[in-house]
């Protein structure tokens, strides 16, 4: 978040109070995560899911701790501002820390699209949905870092990923397709989420700030070419497995078959 502020130079575009409200919501956002996603909370019937009433549950719990933390006077941030000020920046991080659902993704994105051609920096409903899409962006931005650093961390999401339906499994519940570590692989988790999710968001953004193209949008690209090879690696040694286990079985059958039986030899 603070790399897209600077790298936009939004300092110059918007008020010192939006910059505020955008880096304390990405602080924020993922506060007391359970390391279980909305689709578990709700179908587990958590403590989360009845109290927000299955609405964003994780999203409004980062929310409601980071509320809780901010009532405490030594980490009131905020103690010095106006009750008007105060309220703006409450209203601000509620709406940037509950776009983050990502069941709201096409929602938000197609919103911001719309306006995209006549966008204005005045308009309160543009700016709104401007900083609801650069959370967005920040939170699933792993794959616009360099390869040596998103890697690891994609490989801690995985793990992530494979304890949850490791879970639901156990509990008989639904299990999340892209959480199965039966039918999911690291490149193929990822081809998709940047081909349908990833570049289709950073594509909008960087079509009102096209300085962003080399930082989110090509990083990205790449990491597409990326887990393209790994995965056509995967596939070739899957073959080539495949391949020799079917020889080994022909041999073993070959030998097992009565000597009478065997082709004779010239």
């Amino acid at each position: 978040m603070y790399g897209l502020i600077w790298l936009t130079d939004l300092k110059s575009k918007m008020e010192n109070i939006d910059l505020l409200i955008m880096l304390t919501s990405a602080v924020c956002h993922d506060l007391d995560h359970t390391g279980y996603n909305n689709a578990y909370q709700i179908n587990a019937r958590t403590e989360l899911a009845l109290r927000y009433n299955d609405i964003s549950p994780l999203e409004n719990h980062h929310c409601a701790v980071a509320f809780e933390i901010l009532e405490t006077r030594e980490s009131n941030i905020f103690r010095n501002l106006s009750s008007d000020q105060y309220k703006r920046i409450r209203e601000g991080i509620i709406k940037c820390i509950l776009a983050t659902d990502m069941t709201r993704h096409n929602e938000i994105l197609n919103k911001f699209k719309s306006i995209l051609p006549g966008f204005d920096f005045t308009n309160k409903e543009h700016k709104d949905l401007l900083m609801m899409v650069l959370i967005k962006v920040s939170d699933i931005s792993n794959e616009a870092r360099p390869m040596e650093v998103a890697e690891p961390w994609l490989d801690c999401l995985l793990q992530e990923f494979f304890n949850q339906s490791d879970v639901e499994k156990l509990e008989g519940l639904p299990v999340s397709p892209f959480m199965d570590r039966d039918k999911v692989t690291k490149p193929s988790s990822q081809i998709g989420f940047i081909r349908f999710v990833l570049l289709p968001l950073f594509i909008e953004l960087a079509n009102l700030f096209p300085c962003l193209e080399q930082h989110i949008i090509d990083p990205v690209r790449k990491a597409l070419d990326y887990y393209t090879e790994m995965e056509k690696a995967l596939d070739k040694e899957k073959q080539n497995r495949s391949h020799s286990e079917s020889g080994a079985k022909n041999k073993e059958a070959a030998d097992l078959q009565p000597e009478a039986s065997k082709p004779e030899t010239q």
